[in-house]
């Protein structure tokens, strides 16, 4: 009896994983639902998303750059900045000018002594200055301020495009937007040629890159965690690393920090911020041990790349200090061998500068008569007066007995006074429903106005708020979004809602007509000067 066996047959390609397909569209489907759980909703109006924040930003435009040469002399602390700018452009760092030397450079003949001297501010606010005076001269009052006005006007369009993405709405956008052309204090600053709208366009910019970072950053860990099995999140999740736009933030702050110091407390808030955001990730995402891993996972990378970053563009900014051999303290570790003699002579060198701007900064006390304290700021209780003159009849267009000419950095009193209020409810927002959004608004406020309070002897003025103003104009229009109602609210309330936050809106704009004479100089009569003071403490 015989037995036959098949032959064996060699194998061939493994067929279809029948579970491969399915297993892929319920990947595909988690991360869907955990991106919208940790992303939410996002403007889908690509077109309105733009045309809406254009229009209020050549608003803004028209506001900043029409008549930028008025007034035609330096006025407030141009006497230093302006001057310093053109140093930079003729030797690379800021020279000495002689006494009287004002009158002589607004008449076209600036002539700076041959010697350094000694700056209280990094430069990067003076080389956005510098760049205007290269376009339009340094002989047109126009140039002095051209590089203000545009990143003032940038700011316009930061702000319009950052409240979209908050709240979800181009109309919400585009308003916050339109309240930050119409203030007071950011036009002034913006028409003026001094370095704090430099500072916080670079801030605004910072916060602007956070967002579009948490937005990111929130898309990639809904996919990564979707494709995980649940035992793994036991831990404390995915790595993610690479953050481009948190880097871009860095450099924008590293840029803030070159414009004035202040920005390093900007810095802490809105790194402090952004782990939060972190760590809310992945508490949202089922992460066990969220904490752990926001602050492992994304806060340490965060805090080495970021302040890497931040300050190889803060040292960047002090390129022409480095290149030149006469500025300020260049020479001073050669002349001196014994100071810090484990760093390199420029940096040892710099480093002498800064603690010598921080000795003055923190012994800044002589007194002013516009001087203000932090706690005035946010109802501008105490406006600067920045240039005043009384021409009498038939002077510069006075058709009376006695004018006014007035450049007073006063905040539109409806933004501000509205924005005061509105912070305040975010803050409850913020701290009863952890609403993200308004710690966007926050965490900045927080940063460029808090640790003002550190420093009660030190004389401090107004116009410094023009830092917060994008957060007052955003934080307005939450508020006005609330006050407007959901869109699954009743047909009644809605028209209600708006009703009310139109007329917010139009009063604003109508303030800000009042306002405009005494915000640029124009040539009224005394007495319509008066009607614009509706506080004592304006004068």
């Amino acid at each position: 009896m015989t037995t036959s066996t098949a032959a064996p047959t060699a194998a061939g390609p493994p067929g279809p994983d029948p579970d491969g397909a399915p297993r892929r569209a319920a990947v595909v489907a988690r991360a869907a639902v955990l991106r919208e759980r940790l992303v939410g909703r996002t403007p889908t109006d690509v077109v309105w998303g733009w045309v809406g924040p254009l229009l209020v930003t050549a608003l803004a435009a028209v506001l900043r750059l029409w008549d930028l040469g008025r007034p035609t002399t330096l006025v407030f602390d141009e006497t230093y900045y302006v001057k310093q700018a053109y140093s930079y452009l003729v030797a690379g760092y800021e020279l000495r000018w002689p006494e009287g030397a004002d009158a002589a450079f607004a008449a076209g003949s600036p002539a700076p002594l041959d010697e350094a001297e000694f700056p209280v501010h990094p430069p990067v606010g003076k080389w956005v200055l510098a760049l205007g005076q290269l376009l339009l001269g340094s002989d047109d009052p126009a140039g002095w301020r051209l590089g203000a006005a545009v990143t003032g006007t940038l700011s316009v369009l930061l702000v319009a495009r950052l409240g979209r993405r908050l709240f979800s709405s181009t109309l919400l956008g585009s308003t916050a937007g339109l309240l930050l052309a119409v203030d007071g204090q950011h036009l002034v600053l913006s028409r003026t040629g001094l370095l704090d709208v430099a500072l916080s366009f670079f801030v605004l910019a910072a916060v602007a890159a956070l967002v579009l970072d948490r937005d990111a950053s929130r898309a990639r860990l809904a996919r990564r965690v979707a494709g995980l099995p649940e035992r793994a999140l036991v831990g404390a999740g995915p790595w993610l690393l690479a953050r481009p736009w948190r880097l871009v933030a860095a450099v924008c702050l590293g840029l803030a920090v070159g414009t004035k110091w202040s920005g390093l407390y900007a810095f802490a808030a809105l790194g402090l911020a952004s782990v939060l955001w972190d760590c809310g990730a992945r508490r949202a995402a089922g992460v066990r041990h969220w904490a752990v891993g926001g602050v492992v996972k994304d806060g340490v990378p965060a805090a080495v790349g970021m302040l890497a970053v931040a300050g190889a563009t803060y040292l960047a900014s002090w390129a022409g200090w480095f290149a030149s051999t006469g500025a300020h303290l260049r020479q001073y570790a050669a002349e001196n061998p014994g100071y810090l003699p484990w760093l390199p002579d420029p940096l040892a060198s710099l480093w002498k500068f800064h603690v010598d701007m921080y000795t003055f900064h923190v012994g800044l006390g002589s007194p002013h008569p516009y001087e203000s304290s932090p706690e005035s700021w946010l109802v501008q209780g105490r406006p600067t007066s920045f240039y005043y003159e009384a021409p009498g009849l038939g002077v510069d267009g006075c058709d009376v007995q006695s004018c006014s000419q007035a450049v007073t950095a006063l905040g539109n009193p409806v933004v501000w006074w509205g924005g005061a209020a509105a912070l305040v409810v975010l803050v409850g927002v913020w701290a009863l429903g952890r609403d993200w959004r308004a710690g966007a608004v926050l965490a900045p406020v927080a940063g460029l106005y808090l640790p003002w309070f550190l420093y009660p002897e030190r004389t401090t003025y107004t116009f410094y708020t023009v830092a917060l103003s994008p957060y007052v104009a955003l934080a307005l229009t939450m508020v006005l979004g609330m006050v407007l109602g959901s869109s699954t609210a009743s047909p009644r309330r809605r028209r209600a809602g708006a009703l009310v936050a139109g007329a917010v809106v139009v009063a604003a704009v109508l303030a800000a007509a009042f306002f405009w004479p005494v915000w640029t100089a124009q040539t009224i009569p005394l007495e319509h000067w008066r009607w614009r003071m509706w506080l004592p403490s304006w004068i």
